[in-house]
């Protein structure tokens, strides 16, 4: 298949504008494996079939040599560069969420730092009774949920980290951002038969539900579930009585003391809240900043794009960007507003009356620390910010305000004991020290990214190593040459 034209993206996007997605009436024109006339590879209707195929791939690539693997991914990495803008804006249309501007730089990230097959390294083990050998061997068919914070993006790095160590995949995206999960998928099948692949190597589903979920969980080729996402999804996912891999919720706090550099704290803080929006699920969520240094540390904010209100309009848009539902245990809890997630700061405000231009990226407000947004994960660029008198009251609301999730925490401070007291109590995947949110990924720091981040399962941060599993073949009193 040729690669997609400029003309077929621009009438790709231009459907999606115009509410040929997303829960609108004429959605269903996009439930076929055809979107505005071309056929995407990999999409199936039922959920059996997606995972035969997606067996067929896998003993197809297991067949592979490495060195075939690499050249699939390598085309794969080249296809999300030359058409990140296009999944990018793709996204923005078809979810309401998010920076067209930033989800580009992420396909960039992932098609750039996701590990290959370098990743997947064999150890060797000699003695007085000869060798042993030890590979990271796949597991067949792998079992994929996306979510719709980062559809694209995920399927991509997923798809990578899993082909490198030799599985088929099957994905069951999104419902809310089918369109673009799917067209990642097909991207990622043209860079298979481009680089001499199968032509069907990962598959997902033209309507995923969670019935087609149940299927993939439960069927015997699926040899390992992967889930990032919510809660809800990664519990279920972790009662399939299978391999679960699980990247849930975070809500990542932010401690500013009294050594810190408060200017580029200020920036980097802003930087990171409001990269695609508040999307990621590192990026800072709240702050507990020393009160001597507080005032200036809001000033750093505002002079970055911030605007500061007051308890009266935090108390009034919590109101608007946390709705009540009954839960299954017919309790009532409160949970985010899919209409607020991901959206630009201008809009948030405006639905609490206030008129700002498109230079204001986050809300910022002063609140106590069992405010809603403080106890709540919202995904959008709304902070809070608690004054604390020292290190230990710091440290003892921001692991609270992490709620156990051990996922993502953030500390600006030139005191080592201070960042290693944090460090040591909040036990998170990922520690960033002095630097926005998304360095803990690889954007502006060192290492490799993901957006697959396994706290609940212990994996980390997921590559191609963690879909794999170990095998090990002896050989007895041989092969000792020393």
């Amino acid at each position: 298949m040729a690669n997609i034209t400029e003309a077929e993206i621009r009438k790709i996007v231009e459907s999606i504008v115009r509410g040929t997605v997303s829960g609108n009436e004429s959605a269903e024109k996009w439930t076929s494996t055809t979107y505005c006339g071309r056929t995407l590879v990999g999409v199936y209707a039922d959920m059996n079939e997606a995972i035969e195929a997606a067996d067929r791939g896998y003993r197809a690539v297991r067949a592979m040599s490495v060195e075939q693997r690499e050249k699939i991914i390598t085309e794969i990495r080249r296809l999300t560069v030359a058409e990140a803008a296009i999944m990018a804006e793709m996204g923005v249309a078809e979810t309401g969420m998010g920076k067209v501007e930033h989800k580009r730089l992420k396909h960039i990230l992932v098609a750039e730092k996701t590990p290959g097959t370098e990743d997947i390294v064999s150890e060797a083990k000699t003695g007085d009774n000869g060798l042993t050998l030890t590979e990271m061997a796949p597991f067949g068919v792998v079992g994929a949920i996306t979510p719709s914070t980062n559809p694209s993006e995920t399927v991509i790095c997923n798809s990578i980290g899993m082909i490198a160590a030799g599985n088929g995949v099957v994905f069951n995206p999104h419902p809310n951002a089918i369109c673009v999960s799917n067209y990642a998928v097909d991207l990622v099948n043209r860079a298979s038969r481009a680089a001499g692949g199968p032509e069907v190597l990962v598959c997902s589903m033209v309507k995923p539900t969670l019935e087609t979920a149940n299927i993939m969980q439960t069927h015997p080729k699926i040899r390992l579930l992967v889930c990032t996402g919510g809660p809800g999804v990664v519990k279920a996912v972790l009662s399939s009585g299978k391999k679960a891999i699980g990247a849930g919720a975070g809500n990542p706090p932010v401690i500013v003391d009294d050594t810190a550099d408060v200017v580029k704290a200020g920036k980097d803080i802003i930087d990171g809240c409001t990269f695609d929006n508040n999307l990621p699920c590192i990026a800072e969520k709240e702050v507990f900043a020393f009160r001597n240094i507080a005032d200036k540390l809001i000033a750093e904010m505002q002079k970055n794009g911030a605007y500061l209100i007051n308890k009266d309009q935090a108390d009034q848009l919590a109101k608007i960007v946390l709705v009540e539902k009954t839960n299954k245990a017919g309790k009532t809890v409160k949970t985010v507003s899919r209409d607020c997630v991901g959206r630009d700061a201008d809009v948030l405000l405006a639905k609490i009356g206030v008129k700002v231009s498109k230079d204001i990226r986050c809300v910022i407000c002063e609140t106590d620390f069992m405010h809603d947004f403080v106890q709540h994960e919202l995904m959008m660029p709304i902070l809070p910010i608690v004054r604390v008198d020292n290190i230990d009251q710091a440290i003892e609301l921001a692991v609270k305000a992490e709620h156990g999730n051990r996922h993502t925490a953030h500390m600006h401070s030139k005191n080592v004991d201070h960042l290693s007291a944090f460090a040591k109590a909040v036990e998170t995947t990922i520690f960033v020290k002095n630097a926005p949110s998304y360095a803990g990924i690889g954007f502006g720091g060192e290492g490799h990214t993901t957006f697959t981040i396994a706290g609940p399962t212990g994996e980390g941060i997921t590559s191609a190593r963690s879909f794999t599993r170990k095998r090990r073949c002896v050989m007895a009193e041989s092969f000792r040459i020393i």
